[in-house]
């Protein structure tokens, strides 16, 4: 099929992987052409550094902050607050506030390395508004996630598109996350011009917007698209292209989602410890075959399948393969309802490329999707996975994300016609 009519579906089963796919190209690649993984502006623009002791600050601050740096084969790795396929982290955030206090009324972007707003728009009439929601004004923040996505094809090729949404839905749990933290209601929006939008911030190719995240008064008032074009910063320090990736993007930016009732979900975490808990969370890369309780897997699964505040939605399907929880019997289920009865550890480390975190942990989540949009669904895969992560390790579970499998596979062992579009595994 040509790139130019890659669909959502299309693209999903062109980037699919099997056992041979995987043996004919096993994807290589050199670490020392990794592309940098920090957008930074030009030395001129006005930065605002970040203060977290001012609370306007500090909620910047945790959408994106770097939790820890270790050094990894004598080279410097910064991880984040959200985790990313192969810590190459294609995501970047900006962010426009008007009417916050104390700040310019301007659109800026979260200058991770150097936790700072760089400010590279003021604002007069005109914003963000006018492309994610027509005839309102935001008193507030609107988040805008981007995807800077040589960082994830560089290693992982056609199907780094994936990595991008999936990584994109991520960054909006740790938003999500942020915002629960500091008390603000937010509402996620997927569906609006993101191919004008990428225009007019002057992304050229090599940077594409996936979704939004608003937070603030909502005033019925029209502004006015940007006046002025924003001069093009390059988030990588070369650039390659991937056809099949910017073709997946312009076409499935043009599906609407699903639609539904806008809910917010209801938490009663304690703060500080779920503070702690996204300040430590990381993605566990052994386990050790050791059982969970069934009443902490219960509640990890209940506070995953709260509301997600967005109207434009695509449900997500669990199915869980239990290999030792303590009180239910090994198997496949669906939510509660066992499909197949058995001890499945071998098979799901198969399934997922013989990665032994999917056989060794307590339970594997596969999640599933029968969607309008693609790009909605694995971004709410992703913010889902954000979720799992939390959630279980505020209950001192280990989580870890598995991007990687055998598609048609899974599916068949799964026993749905969805696409699969993501794996987690949890454990001790």
């Amino acid at each position: 099929m040509p790139h130019s009519k890659i669909s959502g579906k299309a693209y999903h089963d062109l980037s699919k992987h099997s056992y041979l796919s995987v043996q004919v190209n096993p994807n290589y690649v050199d670490a020392a052409t990794q592309p940098t993984s920090f957008k930074v502006y030009p030395r001129f623009y006005r930065r605002l550094q970040l203060n977290r002791n001012n609370p306007i600050h500090a909620f910047l601050w945790l959408t994106s902050a770097i939790t820890l740096e270790k050094i990894y084969k004598d080279s410097p790795y910064k991880l984040r607050v959200n985790p990313s396929a192969g810590a190459l982290y294609p995501t970047e955030v900006y962010v426009q506030m008007r009417g916050v206090e104390g700040i310019i009324d301007g659109i800026y972007h979260i200058e991770v390395e150097n936790n700072c707003l760089t400010l590279i728009y003021e604002l007069i009439d005109d914003g963000l508004e006018n492309y994610v929601i027509p005839n309102k004004c935001i008193n507030g923040f609107i988040f805008l996630v981007s995807c800077v996505y040589h960082r994830s094809s560089w290693k992982y090729q056609d199907r780094s598109f994936r990595y991008c949404l999936l990584d994109s839905g991520h960054h909006l749990g740790a938003i999500a996350a942020s915002a629960y933290l500091h008390e603000n209601n937010i509402q996620l929006r997927f569906d609006f011009d993101k191919l004008t939008l990428n225009a007019d911030l002057g992304f050229e190719n090599k940077e594409f917007i996936t979704s939004c995240v608003i937070s603030g008064e909502v005033q019925e008032k029209p502004v006015r698209r940007l006046r002025l074009p924003i001069p093009f910063v390059c988030g990588t320090d070369y650039f390659q292209v991937n056809q099949c990736v910017e073709d997946a993007y312009q076409t499935t930016s043009l599906q609407p989602s699903h639609q539904q009732k806008l809910e917010h979900p209801e938490f009663n975490f304690d703060r500080e410890r779920f503070l702690e808990n996204v300040w430590n969370r990381r993605s566990i890369r052994r386990f050790q075959k050791q059982s969970i309780s069934e009443n902490i897997y219960w509640q990890i699964l209940q506070a995953v399948r709260q509301p997600i505040p967005t109207e434009n939605f695509e449900e997500i399907e669990i199915y869980s393969v239990v290999h030792d929880i303590e009180g239910i019997s090994p198997g496949l289920y669906k939510n509660t309802h066992l499909i197949k009865a058995g001890n499945f550890r071998e098979k799901t480390g198969y399934l997922c490329i013989n990665q032994a975190i999917a056989r060794d942990c307590a339970v594997t989540l596969f999640f599933v999707s029968d969607y309008l949009s693609y790009q909605t669904a694995m971004q709410l895969a992703g913010f889902v996975g954000q979720r799992v992560y939390l959630f279980s390790n505020y209950w001192g579970i280990d989580c870890s994300a598995i991007g990687a499998f055998y598609d048609d596979e899974t599916q068949a062992f799964l026993e749905t016609n969805k696409d699969v579009l993501y794996a987690m595994a949890i454990g001790k």
